[in-house]
């Protein structure tokens, strides 16, 4: 047989929620040059993966398999034997109805090096993300976990419904929601209660994540009148009696709200972190970007008479500010030791960036604006002053500086460039299912957006969508597109945003 150097990792990427993805998942998935992956692996955990390795989509559905089994388990011995590292990401775990076995089998008859790493089971994941712990002191001590599909090509079931029946521990089914009608009226016929608590959750740990709840006797019924499709995962036992008490994930302040965020790419995933985290489903529609100077000699001269001392203070009105200013201080060899001025930051985020690279600002005002700026930063006359900005800054801020007879350098640090969406973006963003809420964290997100959609009045290719701007500023951008503002943070930060937006549902 002739060497290679290849190596197969069979990888269970867990039940949907990316967060619940092992450690050692991502190690191998980033390590590895060949991506085979399936239909319910979450998109971010796919990303995890190196970019310049092979992706294979061999997803399988009801009626459409992208891949029969043994093509798939011939391509992974394919690129193993070329030398290839192949990860072979499954839904859930792998040896959990995953037909990892299968696999593993071929690549020890093939002589392929291999390796499983486990992941969690949505027969347990998914019960508990709908409150219903599969066992219980008080209710049950075991649990068994069931196929609810099995291999149609055999000729008998192997489900012994007699045990099942008689069985008082809690009863996972998975895969089996075109068949929760059969399921249901063999264990009746098996002994199993007609009243015994029974629900099925749809896409659990996700943010579509749907639960049903009822009896063996009306659940199938329920399911229909609801309908549910797959993927989902039944539970029968008293413990899916305990839903309506212990049910977190999906009675979140956010849930089922579906949100629109217009960051730059580089700021959207905080703000979609933490909107997740309150139960929104978050699609990231960045219109603006941030990009470097393509001049940045104003800033490099800047940045040398900084060193010489030759300003009183340096007011940073961005996070984006404070990283252009420390690229280019590094990249001319010195560090903010080398920096002789006082250092301002118009807010929280702007000053905690300062922090994390070990600045303590020595001032930040109590509104996070430039007019605030401008009204608290003390005795200023004759001082010099330096603002590092992007290209698109208001002008308040130096007019309100020179008005109190400061004399003040503005400089570009960075670009503000409006994204160029194509339509097909924008539809999905905006219409197809149509969110509940669009957020504008500056006004030049709310600009961004105007001119993506070619339009100078928003309101009608936002109709029936909720916005909420970060503060007043950009509230006023908002009106001048046509926008009357559902929610306009009182403190502007993202702290503050994300309150209103709670405050606002809680309401």
């Amino acid at each position: 047989m002739a060497e290679h150097n290849g190596k197969v990792y069979l990888i269970g990427a867990g039940p949907g929620d990316p967060g619940l993805f092992t450690l050692k998942g991502q190690r191998c998935l980033a390590e590895a040059q060949v991506i085979v992956y399936d239909y319910l692996v979450d998109e971010a955990i796919v990303r995890m993966g190196s970019h310049d390795a092979e992706y294979i989509y061999v997803g399988k559905q009801a009626g459409q398999h992208t891949l029969e089994q043994d093509e798939i388990t011939a391509l992974l011995v394919e690129r193993a034997q070329s030398g290839a590292v192949v990860a072979r990401l499954k839904g859930g775990d792998p040896f959990v109805f995953g037909r990892g076995g299968e696999e593993a089998e071929a690549l020890i008859a093939a002589g392929i090096p291999w390796e499983v790493i486990p992941g969690i089971t949505s027969a347990i994941a998914a019960p508990a993300y709908a409150g219903i712990p599969v066992t219980h002191r008080g209710l049950t001590s075991s649990f068994t976990v069931v196929t609810g599909h099995e291999d149609p090509t055999k000729g008998s079931s192997d489900i012994d419904w007699s045990a099942l029946g008689s069985n008082t521990g809690t009863l996972i089914f998975l895969m089996g929601v075109g068949q929760l009608e059969q399921i249901a009226a063999q264990l009746i016929a098996h002994g199993r209660p007609a009243v015994t608590p029974t629900a099925v959750i749809r896409w659990g740990t996700t943010s579509r994540q749907e639960t049903v709840s009822g009896t063996l006797a009306d659940i199938a019924e329920r399911v229909r009148a609801a309908g549910l499709k797959a993927p989902a995962v039944t539970i029968v036992g008293a413990v899916a009696g305990l839903r309506e008490t212990l049910a977190w994930f999906d009675r979140r302040p956010l849930w089922g709200k579906r949100v629109v965020i217009t960051r730059a790419p580089e700021q959207a995933p905080e703000l979609a972190e933490r909107l997740q985290q309150l139960g929104a489903a978050t699609t990231t529609l960045s219109t603006i970007q941030i990009a470097p100077t393509p001049d940045p000699a104003a800033l490099v001269a800047a940045i040398e008479q900084v060193t010489d001392g030759g300003y009183d203070w340096i007011i940073f009105t961005s996070v984006n500010g404070v990283a252009a200013f420390a690229d280019h201080l590094d990249g001319m060899a010195c560090d903010w030791r080398a920096v002789h001025a006082r250092i301002a930051a118009i807010g929280p985020a702007t000053a905690q960036s300062l922090r994390d690279r070990g600045i303590r600002p020595d001032f930040v005002p109590t509104v996070f604006v430039a007019e605030a700026i401008a009204a608290e930063i003390g005795q200023i006359e004759g001082k010099t002053i330096l603002l590092p900005r992007t290209d698109i800054a208001r002008p308040e801020l130096a007019r309100l500086l020179r008005e109190r007879q400061a004399v003040v350098d503005e400089v570009i640090a960075y670009r503000t460039l409006t994204t160029d969406l194509d339509a097909a973006t924008l539809a999905e963003a905006l219409r197809a299912p149509r969110p509940d809420l669009i957020t504008f964290t500056s006004s030049s997100t709310v600009r961004g957006l105007a001119q993506a959609l070619r339009v100078t009045d928003l309101s009608q290719a936002l109709a029936g969508i909720a916005t909420a701007c970060i503060g007043p500023i950009t509230a006023q951008t908002a009106r001048e597109f046509g926008l009357e503002p559902t929610i306009i943070a009182t403190e502007y930060t993202i702290d503050g945003l994300i309150h209103a937006i709670v405050s606002h549902w809680s309401a």
